[in-house]
């Protein structure tokens, strides 16, 4: 039985991972600006594996005239295209289209840009994918791409679920707990707030290296904790977690500047993005306390404890710190050679 709840937890989370690789979930990005009065600059990203990129691709209606063929590239994950466009009327009427995304899990976001000072936002979906250009983004069309976004990037972003998973293994008792995801909420709202605003530039690559190593940081703690041992993280782990979730937040930034917002509406979008990854959080934290109860309201386990005195987030702790350390010493040498090579 012991092998059992030592070896379950992480089974679930490896199949997690696996998953998460086995399909293209990031959103693919369209970015229209008016440069001239009939005039676009188009950006279009989509997500990329290597030299193998999702099969996605814009198309106009008749009235748009492309100014020569897109130029694409490979970076940092995606394919991006850029290439200009012309129509006599500001766009107005004109149907995009985005082919073979009904073929994916994935969405799109489209943001469009005028000269003036109007946007339009629009999210596709693969059952929706097609929109017309036609008004100004309304706050509540804002408030639920945004909100939609912030859910998707938390639990689409294994590094930092392992995170908060990691913290909740540390912790245990929901005081505590509490008080630990607090600081970290309020970290990195702190910096994410920062960045989008402008205040705060730093290099994606090196931040996303110091969140792999700031689960490493934890999973270790959760090992000493086991050993009986004592450390600041353990005494004092919302404080640690502030820490961390500055640099986290930072890595949240990375995705909602790629993204960009609409200038008219950067509080509220800033602010739904932000109660979006809050709410994944809490899903996920309540998804795992959950799966914990389960197990121990199972009759051989409840047996199990009573004989042994052991509960099954204690019995199941190392095992995952040791799973979740080795991912993410994994990812910090991934990605601390990316940034050397």
């Amino acid at each position: 039985m012991k092998r059992l709840l030592t070896l379950l937890p992480a089974l679930l989370l490896l199949l997690l991972a696996l998953r998460a690789g086995a399909h293209e979930l990031r959103p693919a990005y369209l970015q229209i600006e008016q440069r001239t009065g009939q005039e676009f600059a188009v950006s279009w990203r989509v997500p990329a594996r290597g030299d193998l990129r999702l099969s996605l691709n814009v198309r106009f209606d008749q009235g748009v005239t492309p100014l020569g063929p897109p130029v694409g590239r490979i970076a940092n994950g995606y394919y991006t295209e850029t290439w200009s466009i012309l129509h006599e009327s500001d766009l107005a009427g004109v149907s995009v289209t985005i082919d073979g995304l009904q073929n994916t899990m994935t969405d799109a976001l489209a943001h469009i840009r005028w000269r003036d000072g109007r946007e339009q936002l629009q999210r596709l979906l693969p059952d929706r994918p097609q929109f017309v250009v036609d008004r100004k983004a309304s706050s509540g069309q804002i408030a639920t791409t945004y909100l939609v976004l912030g859910i998707e990037h938390i639990l689409l972003g294994l590094d930092h679920l392992l995170f908060v998973l990691a913290l909740v293994l540390l912790v245990r008792s929901w005081k505590p707990l509490v008080a630990t995801i607090t600081a970290f909420t309020l970290a990195h709202s702190i910096t994410l707030a920062a960045a989008v605003l402008g205040f705060v530039s730093v290099p994606q690559a090196p931040v996303e290296a110091v969140i792999a190593l700031s689960i490493v940081f934890v999973a270790s703690e959760i090992l000493q904790r086991r050993r009986g041992r004592d450390s600041l993280a353990i005494r004092k782990p919302w404080l640690v977690a502030f820490g961390f979730g500055l640099l986290h937040g930072l890595g949240f930034a990375g995705a909602l500047t790629e993204i960009g917002v609409p200038q008219h509406a950067i509080p509220l979008a800033l602010a739904l993005f932000n109660i979006g990854v809050e709410a994944g959080q809490l899903a996920f934290i309540a998804a795992v306390a959950a799966v914990f109860v389960l197990l121990q309201r199972l009759p051989p386990v409840q047996q199990w404890q009573l004989r042994t005195g052991q509960s099954v987030v204690t019995v199941a702790s190392w095992p995952l710190a040791y799973l979740v350390g080795g991912l993410a010493a994994w990812w910090l040498l991934d990605r601390t050679l990316s940034m050397l090579i």
